[in-house]
């Protein structure tokens, strides 16, 4: 059975994202993120919000600019807020828990590409050449507050009650009742498990 170019992205495959279903995916991304920026009606953003995600809880805040690819691989739970400014590099999914929040400045980035520049660019059957990009989904707990001017790298997955350092790089996964910082993230204490 032949996977759709969106199956090969979420799979973490070579993908073509000239693709009609792509494109069409992204086009209603760039139109609804577009909507979402622009206006200032609660009761309007809430509706752009149900269109543009994947699934939202309640309670949902988005606070100033924001920024996705898709939208539609984003997934949050209840209670989360996302501040001014953040970018979400979706080409994967993006899953939130509860009470996630999420400082300004901070991107989330599921692509990739490979480390052998001979491997970053391949040929179709008609001769043209695309950038080859590959896919690892993030995925965040609950509790979970992510300080300003942070990087998440695709793959990677941020436990329950968790504290990341404004300005961190986090490249690998990251333990419940931790707090992590710097570049990369490491763990740089312990905290008491919630009730």
């Amino acid at each position: 059975m032949t996977m759709t170019e969106h199956e090969k992205l979420l799979a973490g495959q070579d993908y073509d994202y000239r693709d009609p279903e792509l494109q069409n995916m992204l086009s209603n991304g760039r139109k609804l993120i577009g909507q979402l920026n622009q206006t200032t009606d609660l009761s309007q953003k809430n509706d752009i919000i149900k269109q543009l995600f994947n699934k939202v809880g309640q309670g949902l805040t988005i606070n100033g600019h924001f920024e996705a690819i898709y939208g539609k691989h984003i997934s949050f739970g209840n209670d989360d807020f996302i501040n001014g400014n953040c970018f979400f590099q979706d080409s994967n999914l993006i899953t939130f828990g509860d009470r996630v929040i999420v400082a300004p400045d901070t991107k989330f980035y599921c692509g990739q590409h490979s480390l052998d520049a001979t491997k970053r660019f391949g040929t179709r059957a008609d001769g043209s050449r695309y950038l080859i990009t590959y896919t690892k989904s993030i995925s965040v707990g609950n509790d979970v507050w992510i300080g300003g001017n942070v990087t998440v790298i695709g793959g990677v997955h941020i436990g329950n009650n968790v504290i990341v350092g404004s300005g961190a790089v986090v490249v690998k996964d990251v333990p419940d009742n931790s707090v992590v910082g710097g570049v990369p993230a490491k763990v740089i204490e312990q905290l008491k498990p919630l009730q």
